[in-house]
């Protein structure tokens, strides 16, 4: 039997706030035209700077008109296009704002090959935290020789820096509180517990020199690089991490291919597993406020990521909400 054909939905905002201000709304799909392709999204993630935008601290997004949209990772169908990518084949893309929709009017050179080793989780939540956390190991040039220690490293792109680095041949430590030291150790990562003495923790960890340091969690990171003797040149704080994704998120016709260099490099690192994407939260569509809301609490490892078919909506209760009821 066929698929009763649903009016395409996207989330839009009119004007800046918190996660109150998104509505799923009905919208029409723009036909594709040359170069480009129409995609039914699967699933997409959610990211902080995302409620940056829509609360109005990102002055890029200052000029753009009203009703404004949300989004930038999603995975899905190809449905329509120039034929650059069939009908049905399976997509990783990008887009600037208004992925958390059914459907996405994309360029081709915003989509990657979904391969059929990667899950649509992973793939719908892989572009921005992916590729930020690909582009920062590069830009530090991060190998074997190195240890380098990632704060928040239980966090969307923390995570995959750690396991990245870790591919690369780095020792890895990775900063988070006590209930996050299990998952990290499963990861292979050395755990250090945040807080007062930190830095003689660190040094007791590495057993030598600390040869770069990641700030994720964005409180006073560079005067701990300092302490532990990083080259400011292997040093990148939570505001350099914040440039980094405005970067990502521009639509001009070289950003866009920059990013979808990376994300085809990152499909094929989790093809192979050299990383793997932690689903701390899946939600459907209709329930986008939620899903940013718990993004919101700051309690979640990897990543927070909305469905847009899902087979049940049922709500089963999370381990780190048992942990926090608890404390």
């Amino acid at each position: 039997m066929a698929r009763k054909q649903e009016t395409p939905k996207v989330v839009e905002y009119d004007r800046t706030g918190d996660a109150d201000v998104l509505e799923l709304r009905p919208t029409d799909v723009p036909v594709p035209g040359p170069g480009e392709a129409t995609v039914e999204v699967i699933c997409a993630g959610i990211s902080h700077i995302d409620g940056f935008i829509r609360a109005g601290r990102e002055t890029e997004w200052d000029a753009d008109p009203w009703p404004r949209r949300s989004g930038s990772d999603f995975a899905g169908v190809v449905v329509a296009g120039d034929g650059t990518f069939k009908p049905g084949t399976e997509v990783i893309g990008h887009v600037r704002a208004g992925a958390q929709a059914t459907h996405v009017t994309v360029p081709n050179a915003a989509l990657v090959v979904k391969p059929k080793e990667v899950s649509w989780e992973t793939a719908g939540g892989l572009f921005l935290a992916g590729a930020t956390a690909l582009d920062t190991l590069d830009q530090l040039k991060i190998g074997p020789e190195d240890t380098v220690v990632i704060s928040a490293a239980a966090g969307g792109v923390g995570s995959i820096e750690a396991q990245l680095a870790k591919h690369r041949g780095a020792r890895v430590i990775g900063t988070c509180g006590d209930r996050n030291f299990d998952y990290l150790r499963q990861l292979g990562i050395k755990p250090v517990r945040y807080g007062e003495g930190i830095a003689d923790r660190i040094r007791a960890a590495a057993g030598g020199p600390v040869t770069a340091l990641i700030d994720n969690f964005g409180q006073d990171g560079h005067a701990l690089a300092e302490d532990l003797g990083v080259p400011a040149s292997r040093y990148r704080s939570s505001e350099d991490r914040r440039h980094t994704e405005v970067k990502l998120l521009r639509d001009d016709a070289e950003s866009i291919a920059y990013g979808t260099s990376l994300l085809a490099r990152l499909a094929e690192l989790a093809r192979i597993r050299a990383f793997t994407l932690l689903v701390s939260g899946l939600y459907p569509l209709e329930e986008i406020g939620d899903a940013y809301r718990d993004l919101d609490k700051l309690h979640s490892r990897g990543k927070v990521l909305i469905g847009t078919r899902m087979v049940t909506t049922f709500r089963t209760l999370k381990a780190r909400d048992v942990h926090e009821a608890s404390a």
